[in-house]
Formats: structure tokens, C-alpha cells, sequence
């Protein structure tokens, strides 16, 4: 058995350098101070969180919890050699997931995993992490990292996050609400968000051989690749939260894997359906550009990527024009995409309207 070299402990001979760790989490320690909210009762390094949650004003609170990752944009993050926008992507997209349930989000926890942890990409992560924990009001009160050579490949990196949000039981958005009739309103995404990163890849650096400092092609904006593919996966709760307990909010779908085919089901009751009227909003070139070198069915464009919109309300006629104006004075667009009318429950495209040109 060979000894582990002088002054160096056998566990970092194997890979794992304990030392390096907790330096990173002092770091991470000043991050996670900065998303400190009244709720707080603990610092990071306990075994658990603590977490008082202000329940004035709720009579019937209820809990909802989301995990999600960041997928292969790490990918994309790790060859720009810049890891401080996916924490924040990671937080957005967890927040989005409890909003559309109508829940505001009250702490939020991390898990990093490494070959090798590296202390400055790792406060960049969770530097990200915090800033979405700060955007979004909610703290990051605790997380976990770990170091497991032989098991991820050296450079690369996991980033996982947990979010806990709270709803009164009588608010909370389940799609029972949702009527025949109802309009689609659609918020724009602000990219793929964190989503379809791995045929976006393909197709973008295997059949078209680009790279992150070339300028998509066709594209009016004239956006850089690593630009348009780092861009922030956007939180809507800004925009949504002053509408949560409005009538005429009757369900929100978060547009995520699965696309607008899949998740818009997941709020419609039986013998509903979802109508979207293609052409109802101007898909961004990017995406386009993806359809056309990929060659990708428009049916499967549709359930990998969101296309250009990033969540929906499911809204009442009757409460439409308010519903737009409250969005649009919160500085946030929002299209009607489609209605919802009776059927089997799922998506239909209606092709009857031409797609307008340009991005």
C-alpha cells in the first residue's frame, strides 16, 4: 500500500480535498448572509435549516415544494468558462414552478456535485443562486456540495436547487377553475431558459459548426450564440404575484420540458383543451433557425422547446383587458395565444393563421 504523498492527507490523494471544501463554504456562507429574510432562524453549516414562516393574514397555509437542474446548460456555461448566470437560472426556474400553483417562494436550498470542486466556480455558482434568492425575496437557507472524482468528468459540474414556497389553501391555482372559453395569454421567454439545450447543441455546434463567439445566422438582433444560449431563464413573479388572487386568474403553465404540448395539459381539467393559434406571436429567429438546420418536425419543436413563451395564464374573457393592463403596467408583455374550449384534454395548433416574418 503506497503512503499519500508528504503533508497531504490520503483523502485528497484520492481526490477529495476536504480543506478546499471548507473554504469554498465560507464562502458560500457570506452569499447565503445576503439572502438572509425575517424567517431566518439558522446560518449555513447545520445539519438542517430553520425556517419561521410569517403566517399572518393565512388562515389554511399549505406548502408547495419543487426540485428541478440546470440540465446541460452547464454545458454551454462551462465551455464560456462562466458559471455565475445558471444559479440564477435555477432559482427563477424553481420560483416559477410554485408560482403557477399560486405559492410565493420562502426559502430555497442548493446541491452542487464536482469531480473537483474548485472554490472560485464554485462561489460563482452559488454566488447566481443567491442573486436569484435575493431577485425573488426568498432565502437560500442551506444546500450540499460534494466532491466525487471518478464520477463526474473533471470540469464538469451538477446544480440542482430545491425551493418551498406557502399558499393559502383557498388561493391556490389547480386548474379546477379553468372554463370553455377562456383566453391563453402568453408571457414571452427571454430564450430556451433551461430547456432543449442538448439538441440545441447539436444542431448548433456539430451540424452547423459554430461557435459561442459566432453571430447566429439570419439573426435581426445579430445575438451571439453563447449570448442567446446563456440568456436568463426568466422568475415571472414580479409580474404575476399582484394577480395571484385575482377571479379571473384561473391557472398558469409554466412552458418548461415538454413545451407548450405538455405542460399546458398538466392545468386543464377533463374534457378541456388548450387551442394555440400558431402564429399568434412572432416565434424568435433562433428558434426558427434551430427548425430549419436540424430539420425538426414542428410538432417536436413544440415539445422540446417553448418556442418563445416562458409561462401562461389561463384567463376570463371578462377579466382579459384588466388582467393585460396590470401586466403591461408591471412592464411585462403578454399575447393571446389561444383559448381553451371543450375536448379531449390536451394541445391543438391551429395552422389556419399565417405566421408573421421577422423576429
Amino acid at each position: 500500500m503506497s503512503d499519500p504523498p508528504p503533508g497531504k492527507s490520503a483523502y485528497a490523494a484520492s481526490g477529495v480535498d476536504i480543506d478546499a471544501q471548507e473554504r469554498g463554504l465560507e464562502r458560500i456562507k457570506r452569499l447565503a448572509r445576503s439572502t438572509v429574510t425575517p424567517g431566518v432562524l439558522s446560518e449555513i453549516g447545520l445539519f438542517g435549516g430553520l425556517f419561521r414562516p410569517d403566517l399572518t393574514g393565512v388562515a389554511e397555509p399549505v406548502l408547495v415544494a419543487s426540485a428541478d437542474g440546470v440540465g446541460t446548460k452547464l454545458a454551454v456555461a462551462r465551455m464560456a468558462g462562466d458559471f455565475s448566470t445558471v444559479g440564477r437560472d435555477l432559482v427563477n426556474h424553481c420560483v416559477n414552478d410554485v408560482l403557477v400553483q399560486g405559492a410565493l417562494p420562502l426559502f430555497f436550498l442548493d446541491y452542487v456535485g464536482a469531480g473537483k470542486l474548485e472554490p472560485d466556480q464554485l462561489a460563482a455558482l452559488v454566488g447566481g443562486v443567491a442573486a436569484g434568492c435575493r431577485e425573488n425575496g426568498c432565502a437560500l437557507l442551506g444546500g450540499e456540495t460534494a466532491e466525487m472524482p471518478g464520477f463526474y468528468q473533471p470540469g464538469d459540474y451538477e446544480l440542482v436547487g430545491f425551493v418551498v414556497g406557502l399558499v393559502d389553501r383557498a388561493r391556490i391555482l389547480d386548474g379546477s377553475r379553468v372554463a370553455a372559453g377562456d383566453v391563453l395569454l402568453g408571457l414571452p421567454s427571454a430564450g430556451l431558459h433551461t430547456n432543449g439545450y442538448s439538441l440545441a447543441r447539436r444542431i448548433l455546434f456539430e451540424t452547423m459548426g459554430l461557435g459561442l463567439r459566432d453571430r447566429l445566422p439570419g439573426d435581426p438582433q445579430r445575438r451571439r450564440v453563447g449570448e442567446w444560449l446563456l440568456a436568463p431563464h426568466l422568475s415571472y413573479l414580479a409580474a404575476l404575484r399582484p394577480l395571484l388572487a385575482h377571479p379571473g386568474l384561473h391557472a398558469l403553465a409554466h412552458v418548461t420540458g415538454g413545451g407548450l404540448t405538455d405542460n399546458l395539459p398538466r392545468v386543464l381539467p377533463a374534457g378541456l383543451q388548450a387551442e394555440v393559434r400558431f402564429g399568434s406571436w412572432e416565434i424568435p429567429h433562433p428558434f426558427r433557425l434551430l427548425q430549419e438546420k436540424g430539420d425538426v418536425e414542428l410538432e417536436e419543436m413544440f415539445r422540446v422547446f417553448n418556442m418563445g413563451i416562458g409561462m401562461v395564464a389561463v384567463v376570463d374573457p371578462a377579466a382579459l383587458a384588466e388582467v393585460s393592463k396590470r401586466l403591461a403596467e408591471g412592464g411585462q408583455r403578454a399575447l393571446p395565444i389561444g383559448l381553451v374550449r371543450a375536448g379531449d384534454r390536451g394541445v391543438v395548433y391551429d395552422l389556419g393563421l399565417t405566421e408573421p416574418d421577422g423576429d
